[in-house]
This record gives C-alpha cells, structure tokens and sequence, in this order.
C-alpha cells in the first residue's frame, strides 16, 4: 500500500505538513461509504506519523499536538491509536537500538491524555506498561491476572444443595407422575413446577433432568410432555437440554453400558419438534464419524478376504479346518459390536418417522453403512410401508388379495402418505434409495414397491394410448404435455429404484422364487434393451458396490462350481434343483459361470439345457442376456488360432442357444437384433447362432448331406416334407415356431435380417474376408448363405400370406434399392407370387363354377397372367437391354419363380411314406404289450398322415399338370435368340441355370429338371445339345471358385444333368422317343432370319453316344485338372463334386481308373499336410471302388466303326480337347489289332478322297467365332510349322485360306459328323484282331487297303457334310477351351520336357476322347506360346488339322497296333526286328510321302502343308519320343510316370541307333499324326528292347513285317 504521509510533509511540517495531515484524517473520517477501507486508511495514517517519531523524523510533541486534533474526528480513534501504539510496542520492543524505543516511550507519554489508562492497560505489554509508570511492577500485575482469569473461566459455582429441600423433588416427580388423562394441561403443570422450584429452592437444570427421566417412562404422553418442556425451555438457556441430553448419553458410553432405547426416542421427539439441533447433540454420540469410516474400509477388506480365500485352491484338509477356526473366532469377535448411539438414535428417529433429521445422519455415513444394521433397515421398511399405504391399497393389491391394512403414524410431522405416483417420487423412491440392496429384509415391502411398478407401467400404457389417440384427433394440449413428461421423469426413478434397490434386494435374499416372479411382472412390461441394461449393471457393477454383495457374488460362484463339477446326465433333476434355488437370487453370476463352463466343454450343453426347468420366468430373461453378453464379449477370439475355422466356443455358445431358446420361453427379440446389428457391422460370425435358433426352434436343417430320397421328398407338400425331407422326426415345433415368428414381427426384423444376410454375402468375401483365410471365408460365405435359404424357409413356411407381402417389397426395389442378389432377391419373392397365384386362382374358381380341368387350367393360366405380368416389367431393369434380345422377361421371371413343386411330383417319396405309415399300423396291431386305447390312438394317427399325404399328392398333381400347360402355352415366347443360339444358351446359363443351381440342393435339382422341361417342351430356338455340352466342357472355373457347400449343390445338379443324359444312352429306344425329333437335338443351328440351306439334321443315337463319351471325358480331364493343381479349393471342391455324381460318373473302365490313380496320390500326399483333404480323397476312393464292377469298357459305351476310321480321326479331333490337355489324361481306349493289309489300302483311298472333299467344303466355309473366341490352338501349332518348313506361296495359300467364316450352322454340323464315327471305329478295331490273328500275310493287307481307297472316292458325296459339321463343331469346342486349362497343361508338360521326352504334335478335338502322348502335348503347348500373338484363327486352320490327320493315319496303316496285349518279352522281340528293317521301312514311306504330298497339292493347298511338318515331327520322335495313335487303347493317365522312365533309357539308345534312326523316323512321322499314346509306349519298349535282346520271335517278325507292307 502507497505512503500516506509523503516526507516533504514532514520536512515541512510546520509550514505545511501538520494542516495537510489534519486534512487527511478529516477526509478519511467523513468517508462514510466504505467504513471498513477508512478505518484501515486512518490505523495506516496514525501508524506512519508515530513511526516518524520513532524514526527521530519528528518531534514527540508536535504529534501529541496533531493527534490531539485528530483524535475528535472519530469515536474509536483513541482505541485505533492504542492498537498503532500496541504494534510499534511489539516492534520497538525486538529492536537492538535503543533510541527507538525512548522514541516511542516519549510519544506514548506525551498521548497519555488522549487515551485512556485501561485501554492501554488492556493491549501493551506490562513491561512497557511498568517503563511508562502505568504500573508499579509488571510481575504483581502477572499473576493478578491469572487469578483473575482462572475465577472467571475454571472455578466451579457451588449450589447450596443443603438449601435444597428433598420434599421439593418428591412433589415434582408426583406432579408429573398422575394421571395425565384427565383435564391436566401442560401450562397448569409448569405454573406447579414453577412454584416448586421457588418454594423448596429447587435447581431448575435438575428439574429439567427430572422431566427428561420421566417423560421416558411414559412414552406415550408426547403430546403433554413435547409442550412442557417447551415451555420450560423459555426459562433456560438454548443449549441446556441439549447438554442434559449429551450428560445422559455420556453416562451410557463405557464399553459395558447399552443406551435405553426410551432415551433415543426422547431425544427423537426432541429433534422433531426442533426443541434441540442435531448439530449440537450429534457431537455428544459415539463412536465417532471417523471410527465409522474406519469400520466401513475394514468391512469391504474383510469381504474381499473371504473372496479371496473362497477362489483359492485348497490343498490339504489341515487347511481347512484351520481356515474353520479362523472364521469362528472372526464371528465371536463382531458377535458384540460396540453400543453406535448414532445408529441408535437414527432407529428412533425412524421409528418416530422424522425422515428429515434421519436422511441428515446417515449422509454423514458411508453409504448403506447405517441400513446394513438390520433394526434400521426394518425401521426405514416400516416408515415406507406406511408412507405407500394409501396409494398401494388403490393400485397395486392383487385381485382377490386381501392384505392386512397398515395404520398410519399418530405423529403429524412425519413425511406424507402417498397417494399418487407423483407422490412417490417426493419422499419414497429416496427412503428406498437410502435401503438399497437391505431393502431383502423385508420380503413384503418389496412385492408391494413392485407391484406399485407394475401398476405405473399399465397407467404409461394406457397414457400412451391416449395421448397417441388424442395426437390423431386433435393436438395435444399442454397440460397432457406436462403429464406426459412427468411419467417420463417417474419411469426413469422406476428404472433407478429397480437397479439400486430392487435387484440388489433379490440378490441377498434367499432363493426367493416368489420375488422373482413377481420382479418379472413389471420386468415384462419394460422394453428389452431396459431389461438388458438393468442385468448388465447388476452383473458388472452391483456386486462391487456393498461388501454383502461381494461375499455373495463370491459364495454364489462357489456354489456354482460345486454344481457343475457334479452335473451329469443321470443327476440332472437333483443338479437343475440346486442351480434353480441358486438362480432365484443370483442368475446373473450363476449364469455367467454356467456359460464359461459350456464354452469350454461342449459335451455340458445337454445336461444344462435340461437341468435348466426350475427357473422362473426372470431368470430366462436373465439368461438370453448373459447368453448375448458372452456372445459379444470382445476379448474372445471368433477364430481359432489357424485362422480357418470358427472357435468352439462360439460353435458351443450357438449350438446351447438353438437348445435353450427351443425347450424355455425365452423372449428372443434381443438376440435377433443383436445379429441384425452384427450383420449390420458388418461381422457374419453371429448368423451361427441365427442358424441353430431356426433349426432348433423351427426344425428347418439346412445341411448338404441330405440324401436324394430326402431332396426327393423336399420337393413335395409340407407333410411330406416333415415325414420324409428332415434327418430326424421334426415334432413339436409348432409352439417355438410360433414365438420365433411373433419375435421376428413384433419387432420388424424379418425382412431386414433376410436383406443383411443377402447383402452381406458379398461382404463376407470383400470386406469382411480381408486378411482372414480362404476356407474361413468359405466357410462364413457357407454359413451366411445357408442361414439366408434357413431363415428364408422359415419365413415362408410360417408367415401367414398377409404377412408375407406385406413385408417383401416387389423385385425390382429389392433389387435395385436395397442390393439384394437376384438369386436372393427371388427365393424371398417366390412365395409371394405362389400365394398370390393361388389366391387369384381361388377367386376366379369361386366366381364361375366351371369343374372341367380345361376351364380350371384357363383359369390358372389367368391368374398366372395377372400376377406374373409386373414381375416381366419389374425384372426387365434387372438387366441390360441387350440382354433381352436372347431370352425374354418372362422366360427369365417363369425360371426364378418356380419350384421342384411346380415341376414334378415325387410319387416314389410319397409311395415310400405311405408304405412306412402302413408298416408302423402293421407293427402297432402285432404289438400285444400296448394297452387297446393307446392302440387305437397311433392307428388313428397313422391313418390321418396316410389319409393327408395322398390327398396332397393328389394336390400337387393336379397343381403340376396346370403348371405343365402353362409352360405350354408360354414356351414359343422364351428365348428370342436374336442373335446366335449359342448366345441364347450362354445368357441361359450366366443368368438362370448357375446362379440358381449353387443355391440350395433343391435348386440345383430343379435347374436340371427345368432344363429337360424346356427340351421336352420342344422350346423354339433352344438346343437342348449345346447347353448340355456347355455344362459338361469345361467345369473347372465353376468348381475353383464355388464354396464347400456350394460346389456339393454343384456336384447334384451335374448328378441330375448326368442322370438325364445316362439315360438317354442307355437305351435306342428311350433316346428316340424323348430327343429323336425334338428341336434340341437339331445339328444345324440357324441363324434367326436365315432362309437358305438343308433341311436340319438330328443327332443319331450312336453319334449322341460318342458325344456322351466326349462329356465323360471332359470331366475328366477336368478332375484330373483340379487334383493336380494342388490348391486347396480346387482339390476339395473336385473330390465334392465327384462324390456327387458318382451313381452316373466314371461309368468307362479307363476313366474310372484314371481318376482312381490321381485320387490315390492325393491321398498320399495329402495325409500329413492337409487331413481334411485326405478324409475326403480316403472317402472317395473307397466309394470309387465299389463303383468298380458297374465300369465298361470305352467299346461298350459307344461303338467304334472301320469304314469311317480316318476321316474319324479328322472329324472328331478338332476341338477344345486339343489344347491344353493334361498329358496324363490321355484315355485309354481299346487296343485295335491289324486289319489286313486290303483294308488298309482302302481305307487309305477313302480317306484321301475324304480329305479332298473337306478342302472344298472349307473354301466355301464362311468364318465365325463363338461368344467365347478361344482359338484353336491345334491350328496355330500346324501354321507355325508349316511357316517354318514351307515356301511363301504357300504360306500366301494359307493365308487365304483362313480368311473364309462358317455360318453358326456350321458349328452344330460337326456335333453329328465328329461322333457317327466313333461308333464305327470300336467294329473296325475288333475286325482288325480278328484278321491279324487269321490272315499273317500283309499281300492280302495291300489289296484290302486299295479297296478302301476306292470305297472312299465313292463315298466323298456322302461324307461332305459329316465332314464340315465335324470341323464346325470341333473349331466351336475349341473355342470353348478357356485359357486356364491351356495354362496349367502347360506347366505339366513342360516338367515332362525336362525329363528328356521330345514332343510330337497332335491336332484334334476332344469330341471322343482321343489318347495324346505327354511329350506331344508339351510340344504343342511350346509352339502354342509361340503362335500366342497371332489371332482370330480361321477355319481353314481347323481343316489343316483335320487333313494333317486324315493324311496321317492313312499314312500310317495302322503301324503301331500290332500289338495289342503282348508280354514285355514279346515286344522286346518285335522291337529288335523292328529296328533291323527299320531303314527299308523308312525309304519306302519317303516315296510314299511325296507321292500324297502331290495328290493334296493338287486338291487344296492346306494338305500341302501338313506332310513335311510330319516328317519333321517324324524324325524329331524317332530319337525317343513317344508317338500317340488316336484310335489305339492308350495309356492311362497315371501311367505317365513309368512312361518317363522308359523316355530315359530310350534317350541312351539314341546314339546307338543313328542310321536306323532314319527309317525309324519316318515311320514314327506316321505314328505321330494320328496320336496314339499305346504306340508311343510301344515304341519306348521297342528301344530298350533293342540294346537288352538281339533275338526275336517270329511271331513278331510277322506282324512287324504285315506293318512295314502296309506303309508301302
């Protein structure tokens, strides 16, 4: 603070400083308005003037002057000058310079007059007082002083009790001791007192404590006692009853003494009517408020202790005991707790209902510390009781209760009595709060606090109710807002009271089953996610909040453990006892540890669900939370630790849900909607649990291992469905259907869980798949599908139709605006449009009784009108526009909409139930132990499912025949094919036939029936043919990219697809009847709008045998593919789909063994690495096995003509079996004996002239490529050749050649010109073993040979046209080829390449299965690499092949079958002959090689080409390599590694045979060409024959000598 006093006034001081001080002082005097600032301002101003005197600055007497003219300006200024004097005496008196403080002794001398010598005396020091003469010595005055003070502060007053008269005290207590009933008054009672105290010189404090001791003997008389002693009290200080009131109190504190309870109420009723404060009466009671605090902490120690020593393992039993002693002398110790006055008076001031000054005490304690003390507990459950009573009499009485009324307190201060649940909300839900979890002590109190809840929930209903009438009406008015409001803020305290006191109360009561149901009463009319929050805090944080509460939570998992240890199947009634009376106060805990133990050990769940029947309907509710909460538990990993299959214990966790939600009546509405939210996160994980509900509930199993009877059956009514479609007998669904159904309504989460499903199907693999594992993602892709068609099923199985459509938009906004797949999207449709179809159908039944089947059909086909015509407009945006161009709306909409029930009606499935029922019946009458009535029962039974199952076989086939005319009348509307048949087939299949058949195994079912439908309908434009080769070409991108469970629908629907064509094979007659003349099977595929060409040609029975024989091969060739590859999916996806067909496929021997051998490798691979793998390859050979003795051979299975041999080797080769065919997968065909040496040389003439024909067909053949545009990569291999070896005219020739296109009819020519020679090719080869046998001389062989060339030039006309549909085809199925097959066989040969095979090419179309070698394969995929950059192959290309070949086996005469099944010896015999005339041979094939180059010069400039790129291959594979024979029996596949074996001894032998190398070339030239992989194996022999043997048989010499003639 700034200096008042500036030093220029005190240099100046008598100039000017002394009037400006005066001045100053005045000022601050008069300054009024802050009196508190003035007077510090005027202490500041004296201070600094007497310390200038001190200072020596100034004059003592110049200030005792100017503070004489001060000291007026204040009353209090002589006592703020003896406070500044008493400051500077403390200053002055500590300073070492002693003229300071002669200074300040001078000026207080010098002011003696202006202060007074008591108020000096009072504030300075008595040495100062003593220098300053005031007294005389400092020390007398000390001690007067103390003496003083001791007599004021310490010294007692003593009465003069003797001046007490006894007989004083005797009349008071009989004043106050009478009778009181009559008209004695208070007042009258005081005026005696009063006189009393006067007469007998009474001490009024005792006659106070007199009172206070009889008032507490006669309780009862507040009324008079309250008033007195008011009274009295105006005659006493304040604090004196309260100081009586502490003495009394006092006198009980010793550890021995029990306060009275009379002296609690007295002091109650005091507090209550205000006579004392708590305030000062509290600090009278013990203990004290920090003891309590103490007490508390070591309370919740002590609880956790016993926590701790309940969890801990105990070793021995000495332990124990001792752990027994121990608690004992814990329970003697608190037996006695000390005497807590404070806990005392707080009952009495409960029991008195003073809830005011009761509320205040315990806020001072710990919370629950006071009412965890029972007495308090019951005193506060009393004053609520009374306090409800009104209100609890009006609402909340059960009907039909009686109840024993409860008075209502005499004392007119306590808290008010409720009437309303406004009223509640004041004074009880905060009395309940202050109870919390003690309200358990009185079990009455807390049915009537719930039934008070559950009479408020039905007033919100019924409020609610009106308020939303009132809102449509007229808007609400305020006064309804208010109300509206109110119960609002009433609802939230319910919510509060139930998770503070209510559920805390039933934890510590003792397995009280009534509690809990009546809990549940009000729990049921609160909405789920309440309930749910309220379990949630009372599992995870009540038990922490109270030591009670924590020792239960401890004793209850204890309890728990003791349980399930012992829980068996056999002792489950005994166990369910014990966790019911467990569940009736703790489920939360109990539960949560039953869980726990179910996650672990899955074998629990069946004992649990049924030791669970004695809980209470609470308890249900408390386990469907518990169940989501360990189902959401977010440290729990939903995989196991390799990452590809989902953790048990979630598998547990759904599987015990299905169970339990099945047997209880548990509401199911949170677990919906917590997989609705997962899905929603985007997690699938949790449709597990969706799964198992809907089969355990519903009895819908979604699984793949149903057999064909039960598909079968599938695909009848609903009660044929129940008897035969399900693994086990689906009984008594009906009640939890129901409340799955009611769960999924109530709350609107039918439709949304069908849509997140669909939708997050794809979201499993692109955004929930990430970094998870593939067979993982499989799996939850498996998992999310399989739920949709489950819940799907249920949904349409058990809604009522209204239901139905109201919830399921139309197809194009479920489409379009919520995503849904289209396969999703019409499997949730399809049932609407059956009920609506229905419904119409009915209507118009009803409204023209017409009963005959005609007018019933029109009227079908009406309604089908009706309801179908949006679905064609809606589907059209599905779509791109081009897409109609091929197949129609309609078309498209008939295909989703139907069912296997629409189609065809299983009579077998039925006959089989009925036969069953009629056994059962049967085995009912034998059965003489079942008493009569029982008997008659199950009969009764049996009849009615018979009586119903045949009428609804009767249904369905009347229902099937209007659907069949139907389609009728539809069909020539279906497939527009505006642009290619081809093009119709491919939309065809993309948009109907694979999106459905991987759906369910019913769909793919009914995608192969529908396709023979649509055939048997004889649909325009349709070829039944092309979509079946489609089908069976190339199944390795569907089978690598289908799931587990897709690529099993994907094996059934193959099965079926292959079933219909096995029978078609099967028999002339059938395949007459039902393709013979049907459109589908028509060859020539015409454009739409194409007016010119032949009559269309049908396929002939043999020719559809030979492209049966193609499919199987394909398939093949396609597994073998897969099993090679070694990818997971691939391999597992294959070995599911060939256990799938396995009734039609492998049925030729060499296919079958094919596969045998691959399947047998992967098993042993497989076994360590990947045992799943291994289990289904174990479980597929075992079964391909037994399938053993139903294989044929390839000539049984399609017969195989002479006549047409080579042109069959051109035929039928071209195609997509060319490329990229695995070199193992060469078929082993019939090993074909010689045919003399005529038929060789006619055969020779035929194909010749055969090979004429073809160039002129293929001049005139325009070019056109299928949807696909693969190339033929047989033709490139030839080109590339032929580049390289060839001039440039004719290279120039070539070029012309390809530029020509076939017409689409081309394409389908070849299908019949490729197969008929099949057929013939198997007579030829038996014809051939015959003659070799017969006729050794190879002179006849020449003749024949010759005829056959002339046969063939007659025959050119005749074979023209078998010829181009040959080509046609075979470039179409090259096309066909995909890329990735090429690929992988590429990788195939090229390992074989290392081995030291060379390669030789072979050109050719799998449309028979036709051998290859490895190494020609491997050739041809190298040439292929190179020719990749050229495109658009043309079809002259394609006719190279086809004359390369056709030139080549005419050539070659049939080489290498001489030896069909000969020992090793015997070949290494024919093997040494071989190589000696192996140069004679060779020069003489020469000659002939030039000569037929010549003759196809001069016939088309293609043949040309092919024959010195044959010789080269020729001489190439003479020096070991293996030459293939088209038409032999080769090898197969699993014989390619013993082939390389021998390819390595064959390439030793290669120095040693350098001049017979020539010869042998070209005969290997020959050999090459037409393909043969038992020639190659022939010749392999031949050279290891010939460095191990000189000597030969003359056997051999015969018939190698028959062959070498031939050549010539």
């Amino acid at each position: 603070m700034a200096a008042l006093l500036p030093a220029e006034w005190i240099k100046n001081w008598e100039k000017g400083g002394k009037n400006e001080f005066v001045q100053l002082c005045r000022a601050l005097s008069e300054n009024k308005s802050h009196d508190n600032m003035g007077f510090r301002d005027i202490q500041q101003a004296l201070y600094e003037l007497a310390y200038h005197v001190v200072r020596g600055n100034l004059k003592h007497d110049q200030a005792s002057n100017v503070l004489g003219d001060v000291i007026e300006f204040r009353e209090d200024m002589p006592s703020i000058l003896a406070d500044v004097f008493c400051i500077l005496d403390i200053e002055t008196s500590c300073l070492e310079e002693k003229s300071k403080r002669d200074h300040f002794t001078q000026l207080v001398l010098a002011c003696l007059y202006l202060v007074s010598d008591t108020v000096l005396k009072e504030r300075l020091d008595p040495e100062t007082l003593e220098s300053l003469g005031l007294i005389k010595q400092s020390q007398q005055f000390n001690q007067k002083s103390v003496k003083i003070k001791t007599k004021l502060f310490y010294k007692q007053q003593k009465f003069n009790l003797l001046r007490e008269e006894n007989e004083g005290y005797a009349k008071l207590i009989a004043e106050l001791g009478q009778d009181l009933s009559g008209n004695i008054t208070s007042d009258l009672i005081l005026e005696n007192i009063k006189s009393l105290i006067g007469c007998f010189n009474l001490d009024p404090n005792r006659v106070l404590d007199i009172i206070l001791e009889v008032y507490e003997c006669r309780p009862e008389y507040d009324d008079f006692f309250v008033p007195l002693i008011e009274s009295y009290m105006y005659m006493c200080e304040p604090q004196t009853l309260c100081h009586i009131l502490g003495f009394k109190f006092k006198f009980y504190q010793d550890p021995s003494g029990e306060t009275p309870s009379s002296l609690y109420r007295v002091a109650a009723v005091l507090l209550q009517h205000n006579l004392i404060d708590l305030e000062d009466l509290y600090v009278h009671l013990l203990p004290g408020d920090n003891a309590i605090i103490e007490e508390h902490k070591r309370e919740i120690v002590e609880a956790k202790q016993i926590v701790r020593k309940l969890t801990m393992v105990v070793l021995s039993s000495e332990k124990t005991e001792e752990k027994e002693k121990e608690k004992e002398k814990e329970e003697e110790k608190t037996e006695k707790p000390p005497d807590n006055q404070k806990l005392g008076l707080l009952e009495a001031l409960l029991k008195i209902g003073d809830w005011q000054h009761a509320q205040s005490i315990m806020d001072q304690m710990p919370p629950f510390y006071a009412t965890s003390h029972k007495p308090i507990a019951i005193a506060l459950c009393q004053l609520v009781h009374v306090t409800i009573e009104p209100l609890y009499r009006r609402v909340g009485v059960p009907k039909g209760a009686k109840g024993s009324p409860i008075s209502s307190l005499p004392n007119k201060r306590a808290p008010k009595q409720a009437d309303s649940f406004e009223d509640l909300r004041k004074e009880v839900f905060n009395m309940l709060c202050y109870l919390g979890p003690h309200l358990s002590h009185d079990p009455i109190l807390f049915a009537k606090v719930v039934r008070l809840g559950k009479a408020f929930m039905k007033e919100v209903g019924t409020m609610k109710k009106f308020v939303s009438d009132r809102m449509v009406k007229f808007q609400s008015d305020g006064s309804k807002q208010e109300d509206k409001e109110k119960m609002e803020i009433l609802f939230s305290c319910l919510l509060s009271i139930t998770d503070q006191v209510l559920l805390p109360s039933l934890s510590l009561m003792d397995c009280n089953a009534c509690m809990s149901e009546e809990l549940w009463g009000m729990f049921k009319t609160f909405p789920y996610q309440y309930r749910y929050r309220l379990y949630g805090q009372w599992k995870n944080e009540t038990y922490n909040s109270h030591p009670l509460l924590v020792k239960v939570k401890a004793q209850t998992i204890d309890r728990a453990k003791y349980i399930m240890k012992r829980l068996t199947k056999e002792n489950v009634k005994p166990s369910g006892r014990q966790i019911g009376k467990l569940s009736h106060s703790n489920p939360t805990i109990l539960f949560d540890y039953i869980l726990s133990q179910i996650q672990k050990y899955d074998n629990l769940i069946t004992p649990v669900v049924d030791s669970l029947k004695y809980l209470t309907s609470l308890n249900y509710d408390v386990l469907a939370y518990c169940i989501i909460e360990a189902l959401a538990n977010p440290e729990k990993e939903r995989m196991k630790h390799d990452d590809t299959t989902i953790s048990s214990w979630l598998q547990s966790l759904a599987s015990f849900c299905g169970a339990v939600f099945r047997k209880y009546p548990i509401e199911l509405a949170g677990l919906l909607q917590y997989v609705a939210n997962q899905l929603k996160a985007g997690k699938s994980f949790d449709l597990l649990i969706l799964k198992e509900v809907v089969q355990k509930m519903a009895g819908i199993e979604i699984t793949e291992e149903m057999t064909m009877e039960q598909l079968e059956a599938m695909t009848g009514g609903e009660q044929l469905k129940a008897e035969g479609g399900y693994f086990g007998q689906i009984r008594n669904t009906k009640k939890s259907s129901q409340r799955l159904k009611d769960a999924l309504l109530d709350h609107d989460l039918a439709l949304p869980l069908c849509l997140l499903m669909a939708q997050q199907r794809n979201g499993v693999i692109f955004q929930e798949g990430g970094e998870k594992h593939l067979k993982l993602v499989g799996k939850l892709y498996d998992q999310c599908h399989d739920t949709l068609v489950q819940f799907g099923g249920f949904l349409a199985s058990n809604l009522s139709t209204e239901d139905y459509i109201k919830r399921v938009p139309s197809i194009d906004v479920l489409c379009n605006e919520f995503h849904t797949p289209h396969d999703a999207a019409f499997f949730l449709s399809r049932p609407m449009y059956a009920h609506h179809i229905s419904s119409k159908y009915d209507e118009l039944k009803k409204a023209e009784k017409g009963n005959k089947q005609q007018h019933k059909v029109h009227k079908y086909i009406t309604s089908c009108e009706l309801v179908m015509a949006p679905v064609h407009d809606a589907v059209i945006s599905l779509h791109l526009p081009k897409v109609w161009d091929d197949i129609s709306p309609q078309f498209y909409a008939t295909f989703w909409s139907l069912t296997m029930y629409d189609l065809a009606v299983p009579h077998s499935s039925y006959d089989r139930e009925v036969n069953k029922l009629k056994v059962q019946m049967k085995a009912i009458d034998d059965n003489q132990e079942m008493p009569p009535n029982k008997k008659k029962k199950e009969k009764e039974r049996c009849t009615a499912l018979q009586d119903k199952l045949l009428e609804e076989e009767k249904k369905q086939l009347e229902h099937v025949q209007r659907v069949l005319q139907r389609l009728k009348l539809e069909k020539d509307n279906w497939l527009l094919a505006k642009s290619t048949k081809n093009e119709t087939i491919t939309k065809f299949l993309q948009l109907c036939i694979f999106p459905r058949c991987i759906f369910s195994a019913i769909d793919a079912v009914y995608c192969a029936h529908f396709v023979e439908l649509v055939h048997q309908q004889k649909t325009p434009n349709f070829s039944t043919l092309l979509c079946y080769d489609r089908v069976f070409s190339d199944i390795i991108y569907t089978v690598a990219s289908c799931t587990e469970n897709e690529a099993s629908r994907y094996g059934r629907f193959l099965c079926c697809m292959l079933e219909t064509v096995t029978r078609w094979h099967s028999d002339r007659v059938i395949y007459e009847k039902e393709c013979g003349n049907y459109p589908g099977f028509l060859t020539i595929l015409r454009a739409t709008g194409f007016d010119g060409g032949n009559k269309a040609d049908q396929l002939d029975y043999e020719n559809f045998r030979h492209v049966v024989h193609k499919w199987h091969y394909k398939l093949t060739k396609a597994s073998v593919h897969c099993l090679e590859t070694g990818e997971y999916t691939h391999i597992r996806n294959i070995l599911i789909v060939l256990t799938k067909i396995l009734p039609w496929y492998p049925k030729v021997l060499n296919l079958g063994q094919a596969l045998e051998r691959r399947v047998h490798k992967i098993c042993q691979e497989e076994k360590e690495k990947r045992p799943d793998l291994y289990a289904l390859a174990m479980g597929y050979s075992g079964q391909l096995k037994s399938r053993k003795p139903f294989m044929i051979p390839e000539n049984e299975f399609h017969h195989k003509d002479p006549p047409a041999r080579n042109a069959v080797a051109a035929t039928v080769q071209n195609g997509p079996g060319g490329a990229g065919m695995p070199t193992s997968l060469t078929i082993n065909t019939v090993r074909l004996e010689e045919g003399t040496t005529e038929e060789t040389d006619k055969l020779k003439e035929k194909s010749q002239g055969v090979v004429k024909v073809i160039n002129k067909t293929v001049n005139a053949t325009p070019k056109v490529t299928t949807s696909n545009g693969n190339s033929a990569s047989n033709s490139k291999i030839i080109k590339e050749k032929d580049d390289k070896e060839k001039s440039g005219k004719e290279k120039d020739k070539e070029k012309k050649d390809k530029t020509p296109a076939a017409t689409p009819e081309m394409k389908a020519l070849g299908k019949d010109g490729k197969d008929k020679p099949k057929e013939e090719r198997a007579n030829k080869d038996d014809k051939a073993r015959e003659i070799k046998e017969k006729t050794p001389k190879s002179d006849k062989e020449k003749e024949k040979v010759k005829k056959e060339e002339k046969a063939s030039k007659e025959e050119k006309s005749k074979t023209v046209v078998t010829i181009v549909e040959s080509k046609s085809t075979a470039e179409k199925e090259r096309e066909k080829e995909p890329s990735r097959e090429r690929d992988i066989a590429k990788e195939i040969k090229s390992k074989e390449n290392a081995k030291g095979g060379e390669k030789m090419p072979v050109a050719g179309s799998l449309k028979s299965p036709v051998p290859r070698s490895e190494t020609s394969e491997s050739e041809r995929e190298q040439k292929r690499r190179k020719v990749d950059t050229h495109s658009s192959p043309s079809h002259s290309s394609t006719v190279k092949d086809s004359l390369n070949e056709l030139k080549d086996s005419s050539a070659k005469h049939y080489i290498n079958h001489t030896t069909p099944t000969l020992s090793k010896s015997k070949e290494r015999e024919v093997d040494k002959k071989d190589l000696d005339k192996s140069r004679e041979r060779s020069r003489e094939r020469e000659k002939k090689d030039e000569k037929d180059r010549k003759d196809r010069k001069r016939d088309h400039s293609n043949s040309d080409r092919e024959v010195p790129q044959d010789s080269t291959k020729r001489r190439k594979e003479e020096n070991g390599t293996t030459g293939s024979s088209k038409h032999s029996k080769s090898e197969s596949p699993s014989d390619s590694p013993r082939l390389n074996e021998k390819e390595k001894e064959k390439n030793k032998s290669k120095s040693s045979g350098k001049e017979k190398g020539d010869s042998i070339k070209a005969e290997k030239m020959e050999k090459s060409s037409s393909g043969s992989k038992k020639e190659s194996r022939h010749d392999k022999e031949k050279t290891e024959k010939k460095e191990k043997r000189d000597s030969t048989g003359g056997k051999e010499e015969k018939k190698h000598h028959k062959s070498s003639d031939k050549h010539r």
